[in-house]
């Protein structure tokens, strides 16, 4: 499929975008109408991890670990602020496949262990990231993590558009590589 062109404009309904799409194959051309939603999407995961809270900040606080629980994690850098408190800016470098990303990480707040938030932007895409942290029985951690994308530039919301689940399914990936780490001292690095 070959987009010859594309088009967005408003419509009538507030919250919907309507993109129109002309694309050529095999000779013909076709005109495709796309009600894109605004530039924003959320969801929120859960993960229950089977270790007191105390335990489970004190391995997520740690920038060492991220490399064992983010995959494509190549690298950080603190930018700005100190360490972990609110305000503090944070540059992480990710290798998937052949795509390179750089995320800058600010966190907007920090109360361990009950909640940590932060923002990580890269181009096209501001994600915002608020965490919760609740005990619960048996000294396991409930962790609720609400994200909250917005985005821009037609291509990343022609991509939200078209794979909303694929970024429920990377942030799932994280919450259960951390779990992983977490409970079992298993490290993604190990599956290299």
């Amino acid at each position: 499929m070959y987009l010859a062109y594309i088009k967005e404009f408003n419509s009538e309904m507030s919250h919907y975008k309507k993109m129109a799409v002309t694309n050529i194959f095999h000779g013909e051309s076709q005109l495709m109408v796309l009600y894109i939603q605004k530039e924003l999407m959320k969801y929120t995961c859960e993960m229950s991890i089977n270790l007191p809270r105390e335990e489970v900040i004190k391995k997520l606080d740690n920038p060492e670990n991220m490399k064992h629980w983010q995959r494509g994690l190549v690298g950080y850098e603190f930018l700005s602020g100190t360490p972990g408190s609110e305000g503090a800016k944070m540059k992480l470098e990710y290798k998937m496949g052949k795509r390179e990303m750089v995320l800058t990480e600010t966190i907007i707040k920090n109360k361990f262990p009950e909640e940590f938030h932060a923002t990580y932007d890269t181009k096209g895409v501001h994600n915002i990231q608020y965490n919760y942290f609740h005990p619960t029985e048996n000294n396991t951690t409930k962790w609720v993590s609400e994200a909250e994308f917005h985005f821009k530039g037609l291509g990343m919301k022609l991509m939200s558009w078209l794979m909303p689940s694929a970024f429920k399914k990377q942030s799932m990936t994280y919450l259960k590589d951390f779990k992983n780490f977490a409970e079992n001292g298993t490290s993604v690095l190990d599956s290299k």
